[in-house]
């Protein structure tokens, strides 16, 4: 920047380096790869730069911690990954990103213009491949808007419903000269609710008699999250998250009213029902949050059916009134959105506050006590056990499976951004995300859970920790099964067991063969001793948990499943 404030600097470079430098302009910290021949250009343009880099061992991995880091920080996530198989392999990433509404770009190196269209050494067109499952996905086909490009896709990424990008990099662009000059970097907008609007929401809320709230999705950040708390408090009105978002609301707060995610506290549920206002902030309702497009009326209700009336806020106006019939719809990101509903005046009279007494009742009964579980490990106590041990600020990530069931039950995230988890359900999430908030934060206590067949979908990024001295503590839950298809295989065809068991490694001795810390725990009590030591080795570890494929679920037995 030059003495007047203006972004003078006009430069020779390759557009690999103006590439990295408008990286560095937008503030990333880390970028997440798997390296390839197609973007060395890039490789060597971040050789000097002040970005760390995070070498993963298989593309999948590499792009789900960069969809991790933007959950986490909310800024945008970068990966790198190559041409043809790198990308195919990466967009397990971007499909999270895409459901979880996490802004990510992913750069893919592509093959040399000049023979483009021959179906030459790994040539895809990224544009048709990822469309479906991005925001904007692209070519870049000129050197010289190398900067443009970058500036849009980290624009595209985060503004609105945030989401994933995918740019492809043509090996010849990379290297090609481009004399440009540095520009600021143009911020995100963050578009606010109107008063009339606002007006209208608290109208709503003074006449209901059976009011919550129910919020979700990105874009969120502390202040926000305080922002929703002190609304709540004001107008004692109960809260409850969206799947696989409960750090946005304090589950100690007496005004939390539980989590509507998959296998939800059943009363949870019918107290939704019975509500006659559901003020939605941030999320868009999802088939999980909606139980399966039950709770809300859309255009293929039963018109006898009674819903409770909806007040939608969201960031992408393509989302209000989308899937449910919305009475009030506002255009509004979740911080403008918080600091609006914070702004409400306060009634000076509330009707409704047995009704968040209860909810919040219902929420520490339904994960107050270990459900019992077959076997000599019950999984609740273990949740139990970790609720109570680890910090308040520690890191909870995980994958997906019937295992995840214990966290959400038993689990109570007190502080932000303390849960990474993919709501699209993808396996194979928890690992890399806990590599990436270790990453970011080595102070941190970073602990990733999975299943045996969750695990064993990335596991290999225990090396990319062991790698960079990253001490998270992994928890590999093992019954040898399929948990969450077995399930469903005992309700839809019971007895008939097909393709749903596994034979499984030792999980101790392949973090020791890592050069990590590998622990087995085959009964419930020993389970404090076994973490304790993995914090104390100061190393990746694992711990290796046993438990009896009979307790499929909290409070389930594969026999009462079979017998029903």
């Amino acid at each position: 920047m030059s003495a007047d404030g203006s972004f003078a600097r006009t430069t020779t470079r390759t557009s690999a380096q103006v590439l990295v430098d408008r990286l560095i302009a937008h503030g990333v910290t880390h970028v997440f790869c798997v390296p390839g021949e197609s973007y060395l250009a890039v490789l060597d343009a971040l050789h000097d730069a002040a970005i760390e880099v995070i070498v993963c061992r298989q593309e999948g991995g590499a792009a789900m911690m960069a969809e991790a880091y933007a959950k986490a920080t909310g800024r945008v996530g970068v990966c790198f990954v190559t041409r043809g198989p790198g990308a195919t392999n990466a967009s397990a990433g971007v499909h999270v990103a895409q459901q979880d509404s996490s802004p990510m770009i992913l750069f893919v190196g592509q093959v040399d213009q000049g023979v483009r269209g021959r179906e030459s050494f790994q040539e895809m067109d990224y544009a048709q491949v990822f469309g479906s499952m991005s925001k904007w996905a692209a070519e870049l086909d000129d050197a010289g808007r190398t900067g443009e490009y970058v500036d849009r896709a980290f624009h595209t990424a985060a503004s609105g419903r945030p989401g994933p990008v995918v740019i492809a990099l043509p090996k010849n662009v990379l290297t090609g000269p481009v004399k440009s000059a540095d520009k600021p970097v143009s911020p995100v907008a963050e578009v606010a609710p109107g008063t009339a609007d606002m007006a209208r929401l608290r109208k709503m809320l003074l006449d209901a008699r059976r009011p919550m709230i129910l919020i979700g999705g990105s874009r969120w950040d502390a202040d926000a999250r305080a922002a929703i708390h002190r609304f709540a408090e004001r107008f004692d009105v109960p809260v409850m998250n969206s799947y696989r978002r409960a750090p946005l609301f304090d589950a100690r707060d007496p005004r939390y009213g539980g989590d509507l995610g998959l296998a939800p506290n059943p009363k949870l549920a019918a107290r939704v029902k019975a509500c006659d206002l559901v003020i939605v902030v941030g999320t868009r309702i999802s088939e999980i949050t909606s139980q399966g497009y039950s709770l809300f009326a859309t255009a293929n209700s039963d018109p006898g059916a009674v819903h409770p009336k909806l007040v939608h806020l969201h960031p992408s106006a393509e989302e209000l009134g989308r899937v449910f019939a919305t009475d009030l719809a506002i255009q509004a990101s979740p911080r403008a959105a918080a600091a609006a509903l914070d702004a409400l005046e306060a009634p000076a009279e509330i009707g409704w506050s047995e009704h968040t007494r209860d909810a919040h009742a219902d929420s520490l009964a339904w994960s107050g006590r270990a459900t019992p579980q077959p076997g000599d490990v019950n999984l609740a106590e273990v949740m139990i056990w970790l609720r109570e041990a680890l910090p308040m600020d520690a890191v909870i990530c995980n994958g997906s499976g019937n295992f995840a069931g214990w966290i959400h039950r038993f689990y109570r995230f007190r502080e932000f951004g303390t849960h990474l988890a993919s709501t699209s359900a993808s396996m194979g999430y928890g690992v890399p995300a806990a590599v990436a908030m270790q990453a970011i934060d080595r102070s941190r206590t970073v602990v990733s859970i999975n299943g045996d067949g969750d695990f064993l979908m990335n596991g290999q990024e225990f090396a990319t920790a062991v790698q960079y001295n990253l001490p998270i503590v992994v928890l590999v839950f093992d019954n040898s099964v399929y948990g969450t298809i077995r399930m469903h295989q005992e309700r839809a065809y019971p007895g008939r067991v097909s393709a749903t068991t596994l034979k499984n490694p030792d999980f101790a001795a392949y973090a020791r063969a890592f050069g990590g810390f590998g622990a087995t725990v085959e009964r419930t009590e020993d389970f404090p001793a076994a973490f304790d030591a993995a914090r104390a080795s100061g190393l990746p570890s694992i711990i290796h948990v046993k438990f009896d494929s009979e307790g499929i679920a909290p409070g389930k037995t594969l026999s009462d499943i079979r017998g029903r």
